[in-house]
C-alpha cells in the first residue's frame, strides 16, 4: 500500500497547475445539484436596494479576470469535461466530501460571528457526515435536518461592521474584495482539518475540489458570459450581491 506522505505528494501534483482556481464559475455550482442562476446571479431583486463596491484597481482587476477566464476556458473546463466520465452520483460524493472538509472552520467562524446555533449546526453536521457519512462522501446531516450554512471569516468579519473595501479579482482564485480575501486567507489557515498539511498540499485538495464542482455544473458561467454585455461588470455586480445575501441570510 502507499505510504501516506506518498499519497500527500500525489494529490498536491495532481491539478496543481490549477492553483487556487476558486473562479466565479466554480462558485456557480452548488455541492453537485443543478445550479440554479438566482443563488449566484439573481442580484436585480427590486425590494432591495442595489449594493455597490468600490473598485479602484479595474485595470488590473479586468486583466485578472481575462486571466481567470482564459485558465477556466483552457485547463479547468477540459479536465473537468473529463471527469465527466464518472457517473455524477459519483462526483457528487466527492463534492460532499470536500465540502465537509470546510465545516469545521464554518463552525468557528459561525461562534466568533456570535451565532452558537448555527455553529452547533455545522459541527453537528461535520460530526455526523464524518462517521454516519463514511468521511462525508455521503451527506445524512441534510436529511436530518442539519442544513449546510458555510460561514467563513469575511462573513464573521463583515457581522463586526467591516466593510468590502474595495474589489479584487485575484489570479487562481477569482472575485473576492479586500476583506473576503483576507478573510479567506485567515479561513484556510485556521481550518484545523488542514493543519497538518503542507501548502502544496491544501492547493492540490482545494485543485480537485474545484474540478469537481465545475463538472457539475451545467455551463453557468459560459451562458452568463456569454450573454452579458460587459462580462466583468455583470460577474462584479452578481459577485458583491451574492456576497451580501449570505452575509445577511
Amino acid at each position: 500500500m502507499l505510504r501516506a506522505t506518498t499519497l500527500r505528494r500525489l494529490l498536491t501534483l495532481t491539478l496543481l497547475v490549477a492553483g487556487l482556481c476558486g473562479t466565479v464559475a466554480s462558485r456557480a455550482a452548488q455541492d453537485g445539484k443543478d445550479t440554479k442562476d438566482e443563488e449566484f446571479f439573481d442580484y436585480d431583486d427590486k425590494e432591495a436596494p442595489a449594493v455597490t463596491i468600490a473598485d479602484p484597481l479595474e485595470s488590473f482587476n479586468r486583466a485578472s479576470f481575462a486571466f481567470n477566464d482564459q485558465l477556466y476556458r483552457i485547463v479547468l473546463k477540459p479536465v473537468a469535461r473529463g471527469l465527466r466520465i464518472l457517473p455524477e452520483p459519483v462526483r457528487t460524493s466527492f463534492s460532499n466530501f470536500f465540502s465537509n472538509l470546510g465545516a469545521p472552520i464554518s463552525a468557528i467562524s459561525a461562534l466568533l460571528a456570535g451565532e452558537p446555533v448555527n455553529a452547533a449546526s455545522e459541527l453537528g453536521r461535520f460530526l455526523l457526515n464524518s462517521t454516519a457519512g463514511l468521511l462525508g462522501f455521503f451527506d445524512p446531516a441534510t436529511e436530518v435536518g442539519l442544513v449546510k450554512d458555510e460561514e467563513d471569516l469575511g462573513q464573521t468579519m463583515a457581522s463586526y461592521g467591516i466593510g468590502h473595501g474595495f474589489y479584487l479579482v485575484v489570479p487562481f482564485y477569482g472575485s473576492s474584495s479586500l476583506r473576503d480575501f483576507t478573510g479567506g486567507l485567515a479561513t484556510s489557515a485556521l481550518n484545523p482539518v488542514f493543519r497538518n498539511l503542507e501548502t502544496g498540499e491544501v492547493i492540490g485538495i482545494t485543485a480537485i475540489s474545484t474540478e469537481v464542482t465545475i463538472s457539475l455544473d451545467k455551463d453557468t458561467y459560459e451562458a452568463f458570459y456569454e450573454s452579458a454585455i460587459d462580462p466583468y461588470l455583470f460577474f462584479r455586480s452578481a459577485w458583491v450581491q451574492n456576497r451580501e445575501g449570505k452575509i445577511n441570510q
